[in-house]
């Protein structure tokens, strides 16, 4: 598994500390309010996350060569997981996005308290913002 990026590292490591599943929830629920909401007019298809039972939006810009996402979604829970991944991906170069694999989720125990939709929907977001990253990179 290759190193995380300090952010996102900090994160999977909070997670750690939570042994319950509840408590992992109650994190997650926690990072979903912390994001601000989207506005209409960037709720477009090329935003939306394909694969998700939820309504799910991610916007990325490039700003001095870094990544700044936002999101949102219309469910507290997949809020949680985008932003966590916002939190965790944030302010990295796009080779630096490239870089991550989805697999941290597993470090982070979610991965067994989150239903198989939910988990899908996880790795549609990260596709997305990796694909993103992506085309940041090519329209530059």
């Amino acid at each position: 598994m290759t190193s995380l990026p300090p952010n996102l590292k900090r994160i999977v490591d909070k997670f750690k500390r939570h042994t319950n599943p509840k408590q992992r929830y109650e994190q997650l629920l926690w990072y979903g309010k912390k994001l601000s909401e989207l506005p209409e007019e960037v709720k477009i298809p090329e935003n939306k996350v394909h694969g998700c039972v939820s309504q799910v939006y991610i916007i990325a810009q490039l700003n001095e060569d870094k990544i700044i996402y936002q999101g949102d979604s219309d469910a507290q829970l997949v809020k949680g997981l985008v932003a966590l991944l916002i939190e965790g991906l944030n302010g990295l170069t796009p080779a630096e996005i490239l870089q991550v694999t989805p697999d941290f989720i597993q470090e982070t125990g979610l991965d067994v308290s989150l239903t198989p939709s939910r988990a899908n929907g996880f790795y549609n977001i990260f596709q997305l913002m990796k694909k993103k990253a992506l085309q940041l990179t090519m329209d530059n």
